[in-house]
């Protein structure tokens, strides 16, 4: 039985391992919208290798070369905001939403306002519009599904339970490679330290969201939405071989655990295949090779950002959206050379401690408020560094 699927942000990690997983089952699958922030030559390569429906490109001066590179195809191209939203909004089986960043808001909203199912990648669209983006999904029946290796865990270990059952979720992190340095090794950490990450290939940004500990953060705070168990019942611990990607603990004293090798194909497979299973290229785990696995708990001294998670989670409201756009900022202009790490998260602080926090966002435009004025504040804030 074939398939339909839109990817956006197709030419990311995410999309790529996607892509790849439909490659191995090429006649399940049609492919409608491949989406991309800028790179067209590959965007084109995927959309003419996948043939998709459309081909839709971020940045609306590049249309020209998408429109040129897909002569002859037969494939729509578009480009900018818009036509990102449209391409989420047309009919499939499932949208894999994997564009980084609160660019994805907008896009993952008009999926869900197709009642289609949603494999979500993109974290900081819960973060930010957390509230707004679960009354939609309950309004227009769509169905939301964790891609994240941690939340896709807990949804995993919650088949058959319930979440009156559950006493504790902990999600599990890697510490990133930065996890054993000193706060002096941290204040001197280069963009090429912060992105090296032992376990996982990810892109820049969530990579230097690992080394901070703000990826973390971010999760909890999207777990807070997908399992609404409470804040005190959801924990973090630093398991640095990455093997274990998430536990839920019963009210009888039983704790189930996900378990499987380091590769983002694991959790998109068992999107993808919901509620079945299908194959992946992966490897038997071998935990005899492996040897051990090793838990501690967070440093939140040298790495504050899952505490400062936890309170703009409990702060509720415009609070996480303030953290996450805060952050997006920092991180940028971590990688550019323009701040050095650990400011990364006394930017955040200083975003949610120094802001009046407005009141809680209703409607996607007014998440987009809130995140375009903390935006310009810790633009601001880069300028008297």
């Amino acid at each position: 039985m074939t398939r339909s699927i839109s990817i956006l942000g197709a030419t990311g990690s995410v999309g790529a391992s996607t892509l790849d997983l439909v490659r191995r089952n090429r006649d399940q699958w049609r492919v409608v919208a491949l989406t991309a922030h800028s790179n067209v030559e590959a965007l084109a390569r995927l959309a003419r290798e996948f043939g998709a429906d459309v081909a839709v490109i971020a940045q609306e001066n590049l249309l020209g070369a998408l429109k040129e590179a897909l002569a002859g195809s037969g494939i729509e191209a578009a480009a900018g905001r818009s036509a990102l939203c449209e391409a989420s909004a047309r009919p499939a089986d499932i949208v894999m939403a994997a564009i980084v960043g609160c660019a994805g808001l907008g896009p993952v909203m008009a999926a869900i306002e197709q009642g289609t199912t949603v494999a979500l990648a993109n974290k900081e669209a819960l973060v930010s519009a957390g509230e707004v983006m679960t009354a939609a999904v309950e309004k227009h029946g769509a169905t939301l599904l964790p891609v994240d290796s941690e939340h896709n865990a807990i949804f995993q270990c919650l088949q058959g339970g319930k979440l009156a059952e559950v006493r504790t979720i902990t999600l599990t992190a890697s510490g990133g490679p930065l996890r054993t340095w000193s706060q002096a090794q941290l204040d001197a950490a280069t963009p090429e330290q912060a992105i090296a990450h032992p376990n996982w290939d990810m892109g820049a940004k969530i990579s230097v969201d690992s080394a901070t500990m703000f990826n973390k953060g971010l999760e909890l705070i999207e777990a807070h939405h997908l399992f609404p168990v409470g804040l005190d019942k959801i924990r973090i611990v630093v398991h640095p071989q990455s093997v274990i990607h998430s536990m839920v603990e019963y009210r009888d004293g039983s704790t189930l655990a996900q378990l499987g090798p380091s590769d983002m194909r694991v959790p998109i497979a068992s999107c993808l295949a919901h509620p079945a299973r299908m194959d992946t290229p992966m490897d038997p785990l071998d935990l005899a090779a492996i040897g051990e696995l090793t838990f501690h708990a967070p440093d939140e001294e040298r790495f504050p950002a899952t505490r400062l998670a936890r309170e703009a989670a409990e702060a509720g409201g415009a609070a996480p959206g303030i953290l996450n756009a805060a952050n997006e900022v920092a991180v940028a202009a971590f990688l550019a050379g323009n701040i050095p790490f650990s400011r990364i998260a006394l930017m955040v602080e200083r975003a949610l401690s120094e802001t009046e926090l407005p009141s809680p966002p209703q409607t996607l435009e007014e998440v987009l408020r809130v995140d375009e004025d903390a935006r310009q504040r810790a633009s601001a804030m880069l300028e008297i560094c």
